[in-house]
């Protein structure tokens, strides 16, 4: 018997899709943590290309993302602190909205990380926000010292 190719093609879109979007399944079953990327370019880093940051390190694609980083380490601190989380050097310890204790059923995700909550009223609110404005409410500088902390080495 036959199998039509449309039916074969679901399967294998999907499994293209997952694999691109940098997820992909563990020894243990579950995704992948989200891609780290560089905070200035956007692009993939490169781990020899580093600055001390928030008690960790960021990474960079090139060494000349590290004088505008350095220049303006505000502007770049949402997208610094995401991938302090993306690389493991940062786990969270509360809501980043309130500071509180998060709740497991109220969780959403944000940039590619599973985010928790005290409450339906911040993930929600984080929810609603554009990519841009999600990234701010939960790794912004306020909002990442509520819920955030670095790990020490």
């Amino acid at each position: 018997m036959r199998v039509p190719v449309t039916l074969l093609l679901g399967p294998v879109l999907l499994a293209a899709v997952l694999l691109a979007g940098g997820m992909a399944v563990g020894e243990d079953g579950p995704p992948a943590k989200a891609k780290a990327v560089c905070p200035v370019g956007g692009k993939a880093i490169n781990m020899e290309v580093s600055a001390d940051y928030n008690g960790g390190k960021v990474y960079f694609c090139c060494g000349g993302c590290i004088k505008p980083f350095q220049k303006d380490t505000a502007k770049f601190a949402a997208k610094a602190n995401h991938q302090l989380v993306c690389t493991g050097q940062a786990a969270q310890t509360g809501c980043p909205i309130s500071g509180k204790a998060v709740k497991p059923d109220a969780a959403t995700e944000v940039a590619g990380v599973s985010v928790g909550f005290c409450c339906g009223g911040c993930s929600g609110k984080v929810a609603k926000a554009d990519p841009q404005g999600q990234l701010e409410l939960v790794f912004g500088e306020k909002a990442f010292a509520k819920g955030f902390k670095v790990k020490a080495e």
